[in-house]
């Protein structure tokens, strides 16, 4: 059964997504900013954890620019088994996020480690894990960052 979500949650959703306050209590922040308890946010934010919504929070940098890579990577991955897939894929941390899309390559995630050869080493993790063999690492030729912002 899916979380549902209230008109609280989806105003800490909306909040966090972008200009995260970087200070000691930012939960205190977006709590005064949205007239709630600081307590009540981090509670919240914990169940929105706990319940999958929210993956993680944390930095988004340019990896290049703190001597990582980065790696667009597409899978055919079985109706059946897309499930265990993305949890396999979702235990490394340096995926930072995955999406399904209408298409034969229908899971889609992004990759981030110090070298490419540490990708391709998780990529074939991944397949043995997995049973997926058709997995294609699409490096960036140029990079397009975009502000991604889901207005709940």
């Amino acid at each position: 059964m899916k979380p549902v979500l209230d008109d609280i949650d989806k105003a800490i959703l909306n909040r966090i997504q972008s200009e995260f306050p970087i200070c000691r209590r930012p939960f205190d922040v977006i709590a005064r900013e949205l007239g709630l308890l600081e307590r009540d946010v981090i509670n919240r934010v914990g169940k929105l954890k706990e319940s999958g919504i929210i993956r993680r929070i944390g930095g988004n940098f340019v990896p290049e620019k703190v001597g990582y890579v980065s790696t667009l990577c597409t899978a055919k991955v079985p109706e059946d088994k897309i499930e265990q897939f993305t949890a396999v894929v979702n235990r490394y941390p340096g995926v930072t996020h995955n999406y399904l899309r209408d298409n034969p390559y229908n899971v889609w995630f992004t990759f981030i480690a110090p070298s490419m050869e540490e990708i391709e080493e998780n990529l074939r993790q991944i397949s043995r894990d997995t049973g997926v063999a058709e997995i294609l690492n699409l490096p960036a030729t140029k990079n397009f960052k975009i502000r991604a912002h889901f207005n709940l």
